[in-house]
């Protein structure tokens, strides 16, 4: 009797979003996907996902899916290629690192990743192949290290209340980010607080996003001021008499001198920076300041500016004058990266690191494709890349310096991808890769705190292999140091970490789907004391020297010394300027993430086109229409877009929406043409939000 396939199974969705969802898998009688939902019996995800991972059969079943291996055959980008065997294809890969590694030594080799998959084994398993030859390593700041670093600068460790409070506060500040889009299970908690206690939802941000259409009171303020912002709202907290004493005395730094700092930073003051009314500031302070139970849910998008960490620091200050820590359903919330404390030698093989060699940093990949000395820390040039989830081509700040390096002919470069996207284009060897729901993996929440396991729930067509496949294979043929992990499955892998974590077998994970490593609500709200050595939250924060989750090997970076001492307004944005009077804001589109799923047909038909919004006011003076086809640029480069004005825009910004495939624009141009690389202090990061440019009618 023919075995009939389940109706439903469970997982995690791999995206790139701090939701992280618990995923229920429908089936057709065939045994397709139909659709995915959100599992109702995970309190975080609480049944509510995403519209784009709730379509995932519309990825999963692509007509332009890769399934063979490919070679070039045409020149870089031209997207010629043959198809040839998985052995040939291995063999030729193995040959080209190899021969790299004698003539430039093995730092010549640069293993290229980031966060296509967040499953911890099939994304980091490349560090073990990685650590194995002594292939140049990789420092991430795509996105993160502004938000992480400001965040500990004050608490001393990445981790808060538990975000699923949310529901049960009285008040909820949703400060730079837009969660409709980007991780709608705050959205979910939100909503349930104001249904069930009438809660009010602050909203914060540049321009009145989606989630900012379901707030109480919404902020648009100018790209870049956030601190000003939380400067003048802690002012209005000591002026007034909302600031709590107790809890400054107890469980703060140095609360005395940063009332003495704010009382300059006036509303007043930072209206005139903001582009608020005065109006507006004291309002949001006297609503902070009358409800203790108020939840700081702080995003990443405000902190992806050059003084980001400072506005992230600034931002998670407020809670700690109110004292909102002591209260459920109150405090600042991030990310809860520090709760996991996960052992993956097996995955990364982290005892075979060699500290002498040198660590790239992935944001200056234009730099170092283009043989910039310094980004390459006067190491070898790189000779040959293997690149799995992540699209630099397309997601990389700098794009003409990254297209020049792609473009190099005596650049040997592999591409393990699901589609051919910009990258895959650039490549000499593209390896077809599975998709979530193909392989095992597991997945860990920074938006909340579940352990969550994504088993293989369906067959792969033939073809596609997944991300440990290619690293054990590789590695086998250019002759790495032996290692237990090249031996072990991904149920291996995962076993074998959830063992030596203490977090038990996977035969138990599989029974129960996910684990909550939620902290005590004492640990949470650091009612214990707070990260540092002192206990204290630091309002005094050792800029340079400071405690950090992604800290650089060597020196700081960018002007860190003249980083502020308490928190306050610091001018280090790229400023607009007569040569580029506008403010350029790469936001997250409601039907991308990051350049994942802009191959999907019914992810590009609701989002439209490449567009820059601008305010009607701002079009007017450069001769802009609605809808008119514009360039604009700046120093890096020029894109080709359409206007399109809207009243909700900060004055004198401009926001474009969602990473678009470069061939969506006219000119093949991305809008990352025009984003800056260079590292912000003081541990690095891409200032993707900070952009000064120019707006011309065509």
């Amino acid at each position: 009797m023919t075995q009939q396939p389940p109706k439903s199974a469970f997982s995690a969705c791999p995206h790139d979003c701090p939701s992280t969802c618990a995923l229920e898998v429908h089936f057709y009688p065939n045994g397709d996907v139909k659709r995915l939902n959100g599992a109702k019996d995970n309190a975080y995800t609480a049944g509510v996902i995403c519209a784009k991972v709730a379509r995932y059969a519309e990825r999963l079943y692509h007509p332009e899916r890769l399934l063979k291996p490919l070679q070039r055959v045409g020149k870089k980008g031209e997207g010629r290629f043959e198809e040839i065997s998985w052995d040939t294809a291995l063999e030729l890969i193995a040959q080209k690192f190899l021969e790299a590694e004698a003539e430039f030594g093995a730092e010549s080799v640069w293993p290229y990743h980031y966060a296509g998959t967040m499953g911890l084994v099939q994304r980091d398993s490349i560090h073990r192949l990685r650590h194995a030859k002594g292939y140049s390593r990789q420092f991430d700041s795509f996105c993160t290290n502004m938000a992480w670093t400001g965040y500990v600068a004050g608490t001393g460790k990445l981790a808060g209340p538990d975000p699923r409070e949310m529901a049960v506060s009285d008040q909820i500040v949703i400060w730079g980010t837009n969660a409709v889009a980007t991780q709608v299970n705050v959205m979910t908690h939100a909503i349930a607080a104001r249904k069930a206690r009438g809660a009010k939802i602050i909203v914060i941000d540049v321009y009145k996003t989606e989630t900012m259409k379901q707030a109480d009171v919404g902020l648009i303020l100018k790209p870049g001021t956030d601190a000003a912002l939380a400067c003048a709202i802690m002012h209005v907290l000591f002026r007034d008499g909302f600031a709590d004493w107790d809890y400054l005395s107890k469980y703060t730094d140095f609360p005395k001198e940063l009332e003495s700092h704010l009382q300059t930073r006036t509303p007043e003051w930072a209206a005139a920076i903001t582009g608020l009314e005065v109006a507006q500031i004291e309002e949001v302070a006297r609503m902070i300041g009358e409800v203790k139970k108020t939840f700081f849910r702080l995003g990443y998008g405000f902190t992806r500016a050059r003084n980001g960490a400072v506005a992230m620091h600034a931002a998670a200050s407020i809670a700690a004058v109110t004292g909102a820590w002591q209260v459920e359903g109150g405090g600042a919330f991030h990310n809860n990266g520090a709760i996991y404390q996960l052992n993956k030698e097996m995955i990364e093989a982290n005892s075979l690191i060699d500290p002498s060699v040198r660590t790239l940093d992935q944001s200056l990949i234009g730099r170092i494709l283009t043989g910039d000395q310094d980004a390459l820390l006067g190491g070898p040039p790189v000779k040959a890349m293997l690149i799995q989830n992540t699209n630099p081509m397309s997601v990389a700040p700098e794009q003409e310096l990254v297209r020049k390096g792609f473009e190099r002919e005596d650049l040997f470069t592999v591409v393990h991808e699901q589609f051919m996207t910009e990258t895959a284009e650039m490549a000499d060897i593209v390896l077809p890769a599975t998709q979530f729901l193909e392989h095992d993996d597991i997945y860990k929440g920074g938006g909340h705190q579940y352990l969550l396991l994504g088993p293989k729930v369906v067959e792969p067509p033939e073809g596609p292999k997944e991300n440990l496949f290619v690293l054990n294979e590789i590695a086998v043929r250019v002759d790495s140091k032996s290692h237990a992990g090249f031996e072990k499955s991904a149920r291996d892998h995962i076993a074998w970490m959830l063992e030596n974590s203490g977090y038990g077998t996977l035969e138990n994970l599989e029974a129960n789907k996910w684990i909550d490593l939620q902290p005590d609500f004492a640990e949470a709200h650091y009612l214990n004391g707070f990260g540092h050595a002192d206990q204290k939250f630091h309002f005094k924060p050792d800029w340079g020297r400071s405690a950090a989750p992604n800290k650089p090997a060597g020196d700081p970076f960018g002007p860190w010394q003249q980083m502020p001492e308490f928190p306050d307004q610091w001018d280090a944005i790229e400023a607009a300027n007569e040569k580029c009077p506008l403010r350029l804001v790469t936001a997250p589109a409601r039907s991308f993430l990051n350049s994942s799923f802009n191959e999907t047909d019914g992810s590009r038909k609701k989002e439209g086109r490449p567009e820059v919004w601008l305010r009607p006011q701002d079009a007017e003076t450069f001769g802009i229409a609605d809808g008119a086809k514009v360039k604009m640029g700046n120093a890096r480069g020029a894109v080709t877009l359409h206007a399109r004005c809207v009243e909700t825009v900060a004055p004198s910004t401009v926001i474009s929406e969602g990473i678009w495939p470069n061939e969506a624009f006219e000119d093949g141009r991305g809008i990352n043409t025009l984003t800056g690389a260079d590292p912000v202090a003081p541990y690095g990061g891409a200032a993707y939000h900070d952009t000064a440019v120019w707006v011309r009618a065509v």
